[in-house]
């Protein structure tokens, strides 16, 4: 998408919100205290709750809530989160945000798009991850969206990386913002503690039956912890169920629920009335059966997940989805899942390429970056 493109659809979408702000997000009608926290509009709300037909799945026992459509720029779960965090960036005045991710990083392909549209320049801080097609697709667009992409070779050199990123770009002016990876934040995640609000206006409005489970992927977990958060908070009964995708530095339930608890300290600061309702480990199920070789590497079960869903119409990627999905499955499949059961997509399905700025040739990436694809080609 051009950059113009992008300040249309984002000036449109922001046009909107500001016509009635308390009411752009779900935990805002119910907390309308809330409009105080920064914001900037970047989703398309609510996003649509569906059956999921799959073949040997009971009728209605499966549906899939669309967050793959949750923004008409690019889509998944991340428009979410960045609306929160590149709001606090512009009031900061930053012209520099700096991430971290895989070289396919969905997060940080994200960051860039909408950082770009938002006159916020993006440097990603990059590790190896298994290279496919889509990995390759995710870092052109990266290119295409004039990313600044700095090759690091494991978690210490990535950090290494983060500080230098931070010191030229503080020499340069930039007044660089600390994106968090995967985007998860206190403040980030308060767009899936909106989002579980969200799904309970769905529910009061007949659209889909309450879930018993919610079937969500964990990399960073921001998404998981403002979930489960927002299901407190919202009173629905249904159990946020997280998939485990990355072995690189793996959330516990430990860490999700410091993550749910620092988004609702943030909360009640800015509403007092809501609901003192701290989250405890004992309050996330992090399932661990799908991860496979690690973050990135796709399995059996993935791909067949991804393929059934395909059958469906619905477009899944190796690295996260498919592998939620293939958990799903697994216990559909052995009685272990509780029925209703809700898919939540949180990949994007919003086809940005078409009207992308060009990418630069592969020759131009660094050293490092073209001697990983280099290898996987071997």
């Amino acid at each position: 998408m051009s950059t113009t493109a992008a300040h249309a659809a984002l000036a449109n979408a922001e046009r909107s919100a500001s016509a009635e702000r308390a009411a752009a997000l779900a935990l805002l009608r119910r907390h309308p205290a809330l409009a105080s926290l920064p914001r900037v509009a970047l989703t398309a709300l609510p996003t649509p709750v569906e059956p999921l037909a799959l073949a040997g799945v009971a009728a209605g026992a499966l549906w899939v809530k669309r967050d793959d459509r949750s923004s008409p720029v690019y889509g998944g779960n991340k428009p979410r989160k960045l609306e929160f965090t590149l709001a606090a960036a512009r009031a900061h005045g930053s012209r520099r945000l700096v991430t971290t991710g895989g070289i396919g990083t969905h997060h940080g392909l994200a960051t860039a798009i909408f950082g770009r549209a938002l006159g916020m320049r993006t440097t990603v801080v990059v590790v190896p991850q298994p290279v496919t097609a889509h990995v390759r697709e995710q870092l052109r667009g990266l290119q295409a969206f004039g990313a600044e992409l700095l090759p690091a070779g494991g978690i210490a050199a990535a950090a290494a990386q983060v500080i230098r990123a931070f010191a030229r770009a503080t020499l340069r002016g930039e007044k660089p913002f600390w994106v968090a990876t995967g985007g998860s934040s206190a403040l980030a995640d308060v767009g899936f503690v909106s989002a579980a609000f969200e799904l309970a206006e769905q529910i009061a409005a007949g659209a889909l039956p309450e879930p018993a489970e919610i079937y969500v992927p964990i990399g960073s977990g921001g998404t998981l912890a403002g979930l489960a958060l927002g299901l407190r908070l919202a009173g629905l009964r249904a159990r946020a169920v997280g998939v485990l995708v990355t072995d690189i530095l793996p959330p516990t339930p430990a860490r999700l629920a410091r993550l749910a608890n620092a988004s609702l300290a943030l909360l009640r600061r800015h509403d007092p009335s809501i609901a003192a309702a701290p989250m405890t480990a004992a309050d996330f199920e992090v399932a661990r059966a799908q991860l496979g070789a690690g973050y990135g590497a796709a399995t059996a079960a993935g791909e067949a997940a991804s393929a059934l869903a395909r059958d469906a119409g619905l477009a899944l990627e190796t690295t996260y989805t498919a592998k939620c999905l293939a958990e799903l499955l697994a216990r559909l499949a052995d009685g272990r899942a509780r029925t209703p059961a809700l898919f939540w997509n949180t990949y994007n399905s919003v086809d940005y390429r078409a009207a992308a700025p060009a990418a630069p040739p592969e020759s131009e990436l660094p050293a490092a970056i073209r001697r990983w694809l280099a290898e996987a080609e071997r």
